[in-house]
């Protein structure tokens, strides 16, 4: 099977410290691959840098067959890949039609933008119920659904989401890990970074854990769900 994205030994230094130490992993079209690790392990930095935010020092990050480290990051939305950052990231002076808008701007076709749209209120009966509220006014969870329906917005090929559950009730994470479930059904790659590792596992095909800046371990997500040293380190087991 042929990765949608390959990463091979991705350096990244913050000043003279070395955020990322030679990172290799890859994602097959269709699957959800989750990385794992603790605060600060470089999960955020690994994201950013693929969808150009922070630029590499060293390696390869290769998307469909481009070179990724060549690419300006305005571009990359426009070849697929759309990211729900960490902590949402919603315009919250725009309502949540404006919001969903923002998402579609490498579209050129208003139909096709249409069509979409009434896709994303299938989805996401809550953001038509309030489309034209703001933003800002939205509930955690709510602002969530509004960050995951603009990266959907762009019909991206794969989605990078970044701490997805973090600040959200237990309802609401049960919620939006459903959506990515749903999302991956209708084939969108996912490459999930999470804290939450039991319900990133219990959702992914395959998991990677990273360790200040380095993959330390990867698997089938099933067995390292089971596997006794993640249990400990990241499973509170």
């Amino acid at each position: 099977m042929e990765p949608i994205l390959q990463v091979k030994d991705l350096s990244v230094y913050y000043g003279v410290i070395k955020a990322l130490k030679g990172v290799s992993f890859h994602v097959n079209k269709g699957e959800i691959v989750a990385l794992i690790g603790a605060n600060g392990a470089g999960k955020t930095t690994t994201l950013h840098t693929l969808s150009g935010l922070i630029q590499a020092d060293a390696g390869e990050i290769t998307y469909n067959g481009t070179n990724l480290r060549k690419t300006p990051n305005h571009k990359i939305v426009g070849m697929g890949m759309a990211q729900v950052p960490e902590g949402r990231r919603v315009f919250a002076e725009m309502t949540v039609l404006q919001n969903l808008k923002m998402g579609a701007f490498t579209r050129s076709s208003k139909a096709e933008m249409e069509e979409t749209l009434a896709d994303i209120y299938k989805r996401f009966p809550r953001l038509e119920e309030r489309k034209n509220q703001l933003a800002g006014t939205l509930s955690g969870g709510e602002q969530q659904m509004l960050a995951m329906g603009r990266a959907l917005m762009s019909h991206p090929d794969i989605i990078l989401m970044d701490e997805p559950s973090m600040g959200l009730s237990p309802i609401f994470v049960n919620e939006i890990f459903k959506i990515i479930e749903d999302v991956n059904k209708d084939g969108v790659t996912v490459l999930l970074v999470e804290q939450n590792a039991k319900k990133a596992l219990s959702i992914a095909n395959r998991a990677y854990v990273l360790e200040t800046g380095s993959i330390v371990k990867e698997g089938d997500a099933k067995d390292l769900l089971n596997d006794d040293a993640i249990k400990k380190a990241y499973l509170g087991e």
